[in-house]
């Protein structure tokens, strides 16, 4: 498969020296870094650093498993692509509370729009693997709003479409959005329907031909700007899991979208989204009528596992940004890492880092193998969102009072991982689904 990615940025880690724990080391026979201390220190006299071998903490190691050299590949060439095309605008998008739409078009000229999506459709004919390496990279824009765009419309708009869809349909759809000529979005939510979508009440009536829409939905990421709406609706009077059904309904006259001021996430258009007396034709029926609760079950698992990648990501490049600020940042005539209380608190951070990638990946391992890992993504999704807000926080406090700053990352990544533990459902609706699977 052709991944059609140039300009490959190659990062290479740096390697570890294992020490051989349990043995005592005398420093007179072993004249290495181990003996070389920093000086007694002025205000205390103790010598707080000993220097010992710089281990790599990179993004993340090569080829660690479910990855392959394949995807190591994939990966250097996605940063690379990202960091010279997204990552510069960041604050630009962030200050314009918008990203261009031309965004799209140049990720799909990248191969990137359509990675587990079958070559029939202009994908790249790879699969939810190469699909997660993207979504950790894109951590790498520094805008958790360009980046949350980018996954609906890879993620959750698209990926209905290409399981439940009719040929017609990929062709009218699923394949312009792979060439990113038209943008997806997802329309589930509603103002009094959130985590629990059986309430929604928008509602379809049937009419020679096709279908009327009227209701609302809110939240909806690339609500303004997208050209299909993959939308959730009530076609019986009762609704519930057995009365949903789902209609693409593509931007024109009766849809009206309002954009919402939010915490984070600026670059993002999130909005609500009006349906007045809107005509959706037969052939816009997606999947089968009123068996719309399972499209959405079928779908939340790769969401929310989508999340934690994009967690996983954010965590780490924060890590490292927020490790070199310490080295090179002076206080009190050493580098902040130099004090044992930022230095351990780096090293809490970068263990929940490995500790969230562990979970994240083991539950992908199961997701790529055709497992049910309910609870093991649901864990992931748990664990990640909320480890990631409070890594950001952590590491805005190492920043002091730059980090309160909008002209610093961090203060925008703080806002943006305070989304996580509310979207894709919520804390607390993780912890009932596991309290079931648990038999508790």
């Amino acid at each position: 498969m052709g991944w059609h990615i140039r300009d490959r940025q190659l990062e290479r880690s740096i390697g570890c020296v294992q020490l051989e724990l349990g043995r005592s080391v005398d420093p007179q026979l072993f004249p290495h870094r181990l003996g070389d201390h920093d000086p007694p220190h002025s205000i205390d006299g103790n010598s707080h650093t000993i220097r010992l071998p710089i281990v790599s903490f990179s993004t993340p190691p090569f080829s660690t498993p479910p990855f392959s050299d394949e995807h190591d590949e994939l990966r250097q060439s996605a940063r690379g692509f990202i960091e010279r095309e997204l990552t510069p605008y960041a604050q630009q998008w962030e200050e314009e509370r918008w990203f261009p739409n031309d965004v799209f078009p140049k990720l799909a000229a990248q191969g990137l729009l359509g990675l587990k999506y079958p070559e029939e459709y202009g994908g790249q004919g790879g699969d939810y693997l190469h699909e997660a390496v993207l979504i950790e990279e894109l951590a790498r824009t520094g805008s958790g709003g360009t980046a949350a765009g980018i996954g609906a419309h890879i993620n959750i708009a698209t990926p209905p479409i290409w399981k439940f869809g009719t040929e017609d349909q990929k062709q009218r759809y699923l394949v312009p959005a792979i060439r990113g000529e038209k943008i997806g979005a997802l329309g589930i939510t509603e103002p009094g329907a959130g985590s629990d979508v059986a309430a929604l009440a928008t509602r379809a009536e049937r009419v020679d031909g096709g279908w009327v829409i009227n209701g609302e939905k809110t939240y909806i990421t690339n609500g303004v700007r997208a050209d299909f709406i993959v939308t959730a609706v009530k076609t019986t009077a009762e609704g519930g899991h057995n009365g949903i059904s789902f209609l693409i309904v593509e931007r024109g006259e009766g849809v009206d979208s309002a954009k919402l001021e939010k915490l984070g996430w600026h670059a993002s258009d999130t909005a609500t989204i009006a349906f007045s007396d809107v005509f959706v034709p037969d052939e816009n029926l997606l999947g089968e009528l009123n068996e719309g609760f399972k499209l959405i079950m079928a779908n939340f698992q790769w969401e929310r596992l989508a999340m934690a990648l994009g967690a996983v990501g954010a965590m780490q490049i924060a890590w490292e940004r927020t490790a070199d600020f310490a080295r090179e940042r002076q206080a009190f005539g050493r580098p902040l890492s130099g004090h044992q209380a930022i230095r351990h608190k780096l090293a809490d951070l970068a263990t929940s880092v490995h500790t969230c990638r562990c979970v994240t990946y083991d539950a992908l391992r199961r997701f790529v193998a055709g497992e049910d890992p309910l609870k093991e993504v649901t864990m992931a999704k748990l664990l990640t969102q909320r480890a990631a807000f409070e890594l950001m926080d952590d590491c805005l406090q190492i920043h002091g009072g730059a980090g309160y700053m909008r002209e610093y990352w961090v203060e925008r990544a703080a806002r943006d991982a305070r989304l996580g533990p509310i979207g894709g459902g919520s804390d607390e609706i993780m912890r009932e689904i596991l309290g079931r699977v648990l038999a508790l």
